[in-house]
């Protein structure tokens, strides 16, 4: 039986704003996934769903569980608040999806419910600002790096866009809206309106009219969309409002307009119009087949369009620029005008200061990263002078080595092809594992070999399990003789090899006020039976667990695994001496 992905844009979070489509497909669904808060805004619609939430910057993996439930054959719903597809979930899915094989005739079936996204909901509650051209970008560079968020405001300012900062600060995110506005004074005066809105049509909503200049006096959060306006936005009776540019199709304050529909566009009527609309009125040539010439200075009536050419080198204006209209492409228009200041100024503008610009030359190209764990092995601890180097050579000038504490380096290398780079790695002995939320074996070094008996089983639990996708990192300590120096019942499930058997602990919780080691479920386990019995215990936890849910919580949740009973394991009181110290 097939499944089946709603993924759903709720709105801003009030009820009124949700579609109906959106209410229809979360009382279809049987299980909810969501950002808790989000979860939250729209706990009235839920009735007996499955509800999944999690904390923010777990996107990633709340889209895997959706998949993963749909594909078990379940109906569910993945909501984001305003549009599902403007920095929300619906790419996360589909990149999911895709990265599995997914065909859209033979797998699960999806369904985007699109919803008003923030740039529209905040724009309401401010007036009108995005009647032209608008674009959102987000400042967070969780994501994307900040030298192409700052390229794009750079290009966004100086194209005089209406401007929607989505994720504009955080408490720990502060550096970038600064930048932002420091980029965009470049371009904009220092009163261009600004409208900032928080929590748009909820509870808490506030929203303040203020400029560039002044936006950063007042309060900019997660919680907030900061709408910039272009060079011709105003504010009027505290509403922001952008001119759609009706002014050059008609007069707004005649009922008579002097250009009626059907001469709209016209050459002679419209000189912006540059495209060759013959059916509009006449043709760009006239019947002498000679090019019309239009200066578009020559009018009061079209003063609003011109604009005053500036030769940088010396800052002098030339008086006029006669345009032909034709069908010619933005680079003829540009040619010219370079013509016409060399011209005007004695060739005093060199040619060679307008590059032709490549199409196929991306402003910017998305760069690979290759990450893994390093490791001389499961149970070999020493790493030699030679692969110590190699590691050093592999990450060159660009990469990156981590040292963790768990007897592993995180390797981080710009790079289109790893294969080359593991290839290396591999053939000087090292062991690669994946990073992340995984399976990761950890065990002692046996006292350099000393006490053997137990090596075989750490190593066929790597080779079973190592590197598997887990829903939160998890790990398996093994000890290879009872004193258990190494510390692997402090691991989320540790074993310890005693007396030709293995004594088994479950859910240790690490760190935090309220850290305990695992509880001792079994003694004396069967050394033939401890692997198999291993692989069942995290097979279940992987099928089971909710995304990001770590070991511990999930032992407690299900209250037994494998007939092995959750207790709470209490902090030991210890009672003052009688000396008093």
């Amino acid at each position: 039986m097939k499944g089946k992905l709603f993924v759903i844009g709720f709105g801003p979070g009030s009820f009124e704003h949700i579609t109906k489509r959106a209410r229809d497909a979360i009382q279809e669904s049987e299980i909810v996934i969501g950002y808790t808060t989000y979860v939250e805004l729209i706990s009235g619609l839920l009735t007996d769903q499955k509800v999944v939430s999690t904390g923010m910057t777990e996107e990633v993996s709340r889209a895997r569980e959706a998949v993963r439930q749909a594909e078990m054959g379940k109906k569910v719903a993945v909501i984001s608040s305003g549009d599902a597809g403007v920095y929300g979930m619906a790419g996360l899915i589909y990149e999911v999806l895709v990265e599995q094989g997914w065909i859209e005739a033979e797998g699960v079936a999806v369904e985007v419910i699109p919803g008003i996204s923030a740039i529209n909901s905040c724009a309401a509650l401010l007036g009108a600002p995005v009647m032209h051209d608008a674009c959102t970008i987000s400042l967070s560079d969780h994501l994307t790096p900040w030298e192409l968020i700052a390229k794009r405001i750079d290009a966004a300012g100086q194209a005089d866009f209406v401007i929607a900062l989505y994720n504009p600060k955080s408490g720990r995110r502060t550096r970038q809206i600064v930048e932002a506005q420091q980029i965009l004074l470049k371009y904009r005066s220092p009163d261009t309106p600004v409208g900032i809105v928080k929590s748009a049509y909820r509870e808490r909503e506030h929203v303040v009219m203020t400029t560039l200049e002044k936006m950063l006096d007042h309060d900019i959060g997660m919680l907030t969309t900061v709408i910039i306006g272009n060079e011709s936005t105003f504010v009027y009776d505290g509403k922001m409002i952008t001119p759609r540019g009706y002014q050059r199709k008609y007069t707004l304050t005649a009922d008579e307009q002097p250009l009626k529909p059907h001469e709209r566009l016209r050459k002679e009527n419209e000189p912006w119009a540059l495209g060759d609309r013959s059916d509009d009125g006449p043709s760009t040539e006239d019947r002498s087949g000679e090019n019309r010439m239009i200066d578009v200075h020559s009018t009061e009536e079209h003063s609003s369009i011109s604009r005053t050419v500036h030769d940088r080198s010396n800052d002098e204006r030339t008086s006029a620029v006669d345009l032909h209209v034709g069908s010619r492409t933005p680079y003829d228009w540009a040619a010219e005008a370079l013509m016409t200041l060399q011209q005007a100024h004695g060739s005093a503008v060199a040619t060679s200061t307008v590059a032709p610009i490549s199409p196929s030359t991306p402003a910017f190209r998305q760069q690979s990263i290759f990450e893994c764990a390093v490791s001389p092995g499961v149970v070999n601890k020493k790493w030699t002078p030679q692969q110590m180097v190699l590691l050093a050579e592999v990450a060159g000038d660009k990469g990156e080595i981590e040292y963790t504490p768990h007897h592993q380096m995180i390797l981080r290398i710009p790079t289109e092809d790893p294969s080359a780079i593991t290839a290396q790695l591999r053939e000087a002995g090292l062991l690669l594992m994946p990073v992340g939320d995984v399976v990761q074996i950890k065990a002692c070094d046996f006292c350099d070999g000393e006490k053997k008996d137990a090596i075989p089983y750490a190593e066929e639990l790597n080779r079973l399990m190592g590197g598997l996708q887990a829903p939160k990192e998890l790990k398996l300590g093994v000890n290879g003789c009872g004193m258990a120096c190494y510390g692997a019942v402090k691991e989320d499930i540790g074993i310890v090899y005693r007396k030709g058997a293995f004594d088994l602990f479950l859910g240790a919780k690490s760190v935090g006020r309220n850290a305990h080691p695992g509880v001792p479920v079994a003694e004396g386990i069967p050394s033939e039976e401890i692997v198999p019995l291993l692989e069942r215990i995290v097979t279940r936890y992987r099928e089971e667990a909710f995304p990001n849910e770590r070991f511990h919580k999930f032992f407690k949740r299900v209250g037994e695994i494998e007939g092995f009973a959750y207790r709470d394991m209490t902090a030991v009181k210890i009672e003052d001496a009688v000396c008093g110290t």
